[in-house]
Parts: structure tokens; C-alpha cells; sequence
């Protein structure tokens, strides 16, 4: 490992303890050995998939990013709209094959328009770093809501049901080739069904024949030290999914 990645993963207090190593299984006599994790198999959650494919078809909506970004910059479908200062559509490559989804801007992001620049922001910076990825390079990154829910809360249901549909109209832009929903509400929202990222992690989903992989908000990480061990899981996991994609 290079002194520059041992770096990153001091600071997003991973330590050397984040080198990953399964042991095989010996045969009588034999001497085990340490393993790298074998690359996921490429089949979410028992659907057969065979190559990325977004179903335009089932949009609600079908525009270029120039109109998407002007309809949720003014957008009034739902509460959120009367205390935001700003919508925040998202930031990244639009061509990325890596699209990371999160709740909802926080304080930071409404008042500079770009999802995750607080400190969950910097986490998730270290995390892509980490596997060597790096905000707006093959990476985009989305929230389910756009606007800031009031005092940070968690977005309501028909919140996250009026942005929905902008969220699949980026999706559907982008045509990523590996969906990261970070954290219980962006899974939810993409799934479509009550989530646990305790249960629902380490695992390939599907949303609309692309592969999708949940792992834990970069806020929860802040706040909840001891599982950011499963989260380094997570990031090997989706580098190894991502791998598997390429070659496929």
C-alpha cells in the first residue's frame, strides 16, 4: 500500500487495521494462506442481469440536463422549497460510470449548491480516495431530496416522492454503470422498500438492470466510529463490483 492511500485511511481513522484479508480454507496438512476477497458475482439480489440498461420508458420525465437543472432550481412540488436558499441538483461527471446517491443538502450545501462539502463531504472525499476515485472524475454525485429539509431532518415521504422523479432523470442521464446509495434514505428511495444497511449491505441490488450497493452515510460514519471497518468493507467491495463491470 502507498504511503499517500495509508494517508487517506489514517485520516478517515481506518489505520493499517483496513488491509482486507480472507483465509482459505487448508486441506489436511497443508499451510493456510491469506486471500484477497474474490470479486462480487455480477447477479443483484437473485435478478439475472446481463448488462447496464436504463428504462427511459418508465421516466416521468425525459429532458436535457440544461431544462432538469432549470425545472429543480425552481421547483415548488413539495414544503421543502420555502425555507431552502438554493436547490442542489448534484456536482460530478455527467458521463460518470460511478453515481453516489445521498439524503439531502445540509446548511453547507444549500448555501453553496453543491451536495456534500461539510464534514460528511470531506469523509466521502477520503472514501473515494481511498479507491482510488475522485469527486467530478468519473464520479457523480446526488442526493434524493434537493432542497434542505428544516433543521436537518430526515426528508418526509411525500418529500422524497416529489423529488424522485428528478433523481431518475439524472439516473437516466448518466447511465452509470454502479449506483451507491448512501445511507437508509437514498436506498430507500431506489428500491423501493424498507431498507437496513446493516442487512442490505455488502450485497449487489438492482435498479432497473443497473447494479446497486448500500453502504453507510458518511454522517452516520462521523457519528458512529466503530462501523466505518464495514464501511472500508464496502468500499472494497463496490471497487471489486466495479472491476468485475469493466470486464465483463
Amino acid at each position: 500500500m502507498s504511503s499517500d492511500r495509508e494517508q487517506v485511511l489514517r485520516e478517515m481513522g481506518l489505520g493499517p487495521v483496513w488491509k482486507l484479508r480472507v483465509e482459505a480454507v487448508a486441506a489436511p496438512g497443508e499451510e493456510r494462506v491469506a486471500a484477497t476477497p474474490a470479486a462480487p458475482e455480477l447477479v443483484p439480489d437473485g435478478v439475472a442481469w446481463s448488462a447496464p440498461a436504463i428504462v427511459t420508458a418508465t421516466s416521468p420525465l425525459s429532458m436535457p440536463w440544461e431544462e432538469l437543472a432549470a425545472t429543480v432550481a425552481a421547483c415548488r412540488q413539495c414544503r421543502l422549497c420555502e425555507a431552502r436558499k438554493q436547490a442542489v441538483l448534484g456536482v460530478g461527471d455527467v458521463n460518470a460510470d460511478w453515481l453516489f446517491v445521498g439524503e439531502g443538502p445540509g446548511a453547507e450545501e444549500d448555501e453553496r449548491g453543491e451536495p456534500f462539502v461539510g464534514q460528511a463531504g470531506k469523509l466521502l472525499d477520503s472514501m473515494l480516495a481511498a479507491i482510488g476515485l475522485k469527486r467530478g472524475e468519473d464520479v457523480y454525485i446526488a442526493n434524493a431530496v434537493k432542497c434542505r429539509p428544516p433543521e436537518n431532518r430526515k426528508p418526509a415521504d411525500e418529500e422524497v416522492a416529489a423529488c424522485r422523479p428528478y433523481l431518475e432523470q439524472q439516473m437516466e442521464l448518466i447511465r452509470p454503470k454502479l449506483i451507491v446509495a448512501l445511507g437508509a434514505t437514498a436506498a430507500q428511495t431506489l428500491l423501493q422498500r424498507e431498507i437496513r444497511i446493516g442487512a442490505e449491505r455488502g450485497k449487489l441490488h438492482d435498479w432497473r438492470g443497473v447494479p446497486l450497493i448500500v453502504t453507510y452515510h458518511p454522517s452516520y460514519l462521523l457519528r458512529t466510529l466503530q462501523d466505518k471497518a464495514k464501511a472500508w468493507e464496502d468500499l472494497c467491495y463496490m471497487r471489486a463490483a466495479m472491476q468485475a463491470l469493466r470486464s465483463a
